[in-house]
């Protein structure tokens, strides 16, 4: 059976069974989509796909001549952008995976519901949209073509780097889809969940954000699922927990990367069922929510080492958005620099205009590890020791100096307040030769407040 509709679709079926052709072909026009094209030897799709404009494919995976898997492969290898749902009889949790991995949107299991056929169908020609809008928006890299540029006024930034994530942000925002922001610790993650929360259909619900590597082992179904009133000894009322916060908004995943294998399983069942269980309850409430995830680490790289789960990364990363860190966004080094200048400086009481020459040529050349995060301390730290009116490298010289340079061992660049906190004290300790008073004096501090971080200090265990 093979039947070509004279007006162009952008759907393609490819069954073996032509009771299942029609009746895919049926519920997909009584849903209001245009009729689809059809076909029951899979030897004529490459052929088809080569003739028409087919935005999505519906494969069955078990067929006669031509596995499905293996059609599969052959499309997304000659035309990438096509989207894939594979269709199979057994429920097969490793075929599924390795489907998904093959570039599959997903895998429905027959006999398949007609409400979710149609939502399958509608949610991958969506994407489709998505994915084309996100690789024109790649060759578009200026702010002035922002639809909404308001919605990033958080971020900082001229970079033309920058442009593209913020093109992508918006082309993204509006659907469903989850997303995964990658990018080293620093970058200003965070800032963009919220541009995307702000931007999109949920921007009235709530945004829950969750720190993952703080997740307890023992606590993570009480904290994400919940419980009813009687759980377990103590559980005297009812308690909601992540996603049922969330329902209706987002649910922010931070250091994605960082959940146990465990913790991984549970939290890949939820996004499948759409569905959890509070302790206690045998009740299903639904995860209405949208999931945003973010991670510092190269999480294909994670996938390959058996640290975090194929189908659950499949699951998280329906869209990835990278985020260059602050060494490839050259334009913003100084950009930034002079913004936290400029409020620590006003912070501190001190009249502080600009950047020393020298020290702008340094900052452009440093690697910056730490990225934003790290350059707002280096300012923070140097506006404590300036005391003209351009910030000069004189001020924080130890902040520039290598982890195997001059120096002793703990003078490497930190990358935190508190780091950088510990090493100016130490240094204005050392110069004064361990006198108290003259080194509160020369960090423009009280001695009472030296001693208090002093005593902070030695309690963390950590030596000034």
């Amino acid at each position: 059976m093979e039947s070509i509709p004279r007006e162009p679709t952008p759907i393609l079926i490819v069954d073996d069974e032509d009771l299942i052709l029609r009746s895919f072909s049926l519920a997909i026009v009584r849903a209001g989509l245009p009729e689809p094209a059809v076909v029951s030897d899979p030897g004529r799709v490459l052929d088809l796909l080569r003739k028409h404009q087919f935005r999505l494919v519906l494969l069955d995976q078990v067929m006669p001549r031509l596995d499905g898997l293996q059609l599969l492969r052959q499309i997304k290898e000659e035309f990438p952008e096509v989207e894939c749902l594979m269709i199979t009889a057994l429920n097969d949790l490793p075929s599924a995976v390795k489907a998904v991995r093959y570039g599959a949107y997903d895998y429905l299991v027959k006999p398949v519901e007609e409400h979710k056929l149609v939502t399958e169908v509608k949610n991958a020609l969506e994407r489709h949209e998505l994915r084309y809008a996100l690789s024109l928006h790649l060759r578009q890299s200026s702010f002035s073509e922002l639809q909404h540029p308001e919605a990033f006024a958080a971020v900082l930034t001229e970079d033309p780097a920058m442009a593209r994530v913020f093109h992508q942000i918006e082309a993204v925002a509006p659907t469903d889809y989850n997303v995964l922001i990658c990018g080293e610790t620093g970058t200003g993650k965070e800032l963009l969940v919220n541009v995307i929360h702000a931007l999109s259909r949920r921007s009235a619900g709530p945004l829950i954000k969750v720190n993952m590597a703080a997740a307890s082992q023992n606590l993570f179904s009480d904290d994400f699922f919940g419980h009813v009133k009687g759980a377990y000894t103590g559980a005297e009322t009812n308690r909601r927990g992540f996603f049922e916060a969330a329902h209706g908004g987002t649910l922010f995943l931070d250091e994605v990367s960082e959940l146990s294998g465990e913790l991984q399983a549970k939290l890949l069942r939820v996004i499948q069922e759409r569905e959890f269980y509070p302790l206690g309850s045998d009740r299903p409430v639904a995860a209405e929510v949208r999931l945003l995830c973010a991670s510092n680490r190269d999480m294909m790289q994670e996938v390959k080492r058996n640290a975090f789960r194929k189908d659950l990364f499949y699951r998280l990363n329906t869209v990835t958005i990278p985020v260059p860190p602050l060494r490839e966004r050259k334009k913003d080094i100084l950009l930034l620099a002079r913004h936290f200048l400029r409020r620590h400086a006003r912070e501190a009481g001190k009249h502080i205009v600009d950047l020393a020459p020298d020290l702008a040529k340094r900052l452009l050349a440093h690697p910056l590890p730490g990225n934003v995060r790290q350059l707002e301390n280096m300012m923070a730290g140097g506006v404590i020791f300036e005391k003209g009116t351009f910030l000069s490298l004189a001020s924080l010289p130890a902040l520039f100096e290598p982890a195997d340079g001059p120096g002793s061992p703990d003078e490497a660049t930190p990358a935190t307040l508190a780091e950088m906190e510990t090493l100016l004290i130490h240094r204005a300790l050392r110069e004064c030769g361990g006198n108290r008073t003259q080194a509160a004096t020369k960090l423009g501090i009280s001695l009472r407040t030296l001693q208090r971080k002093l005593k902070q200090e030695n309690e963390s265990g950590a030596a000034i």
